[in-house]
């Protein structure tokens, strides 16, 4: 225990004292990577710690797929056509679906 202490980023703390400033020591712990060791009637109980977050690797869309090709300008605007005409089509397909 007294190894524990002897280090700069550990902390030991009573348990009222941890119960009245839990939300200060929680940040701290985050904030100074530091070590909380909550002792109860002088008995340690509770160690604290700040989480390790990993951080994930990037990895592209196109690193996932190997077939994956690009063909022509991505950034050219796109020729969608007229709107109006392709909702007329998909509409009249719909309705002879229907009819059948």
């Amino acid at each position: 225990m007294k190894n524990a202490a002897a280090e700069s980023n550990v902390r030991i703390i009573p348990a009222g004292e941890f119960k009245a400033k839990c939300l200060q020591l929680m940040d701290e712990v985050m904030e100074k990577k530091l070590t909380l060791i909550i002792t109860k009637r002088g008995k340690p109980v509770m160690q604290a710690t700040a989480p390790t977050l990993e951080e994930k690797p990037f990895v592209s869309i196109i690193g996932r797929s190997p077939n994956a090709k690009i063909l022509g300008d991505i950034m050219a605007p796109m020729d969608w056509g007229d709107p109006v005409e392709k909702w007329t089509r998909a509409n009249k397909k719909t309705k002879e679906k229907k009819q059948k």
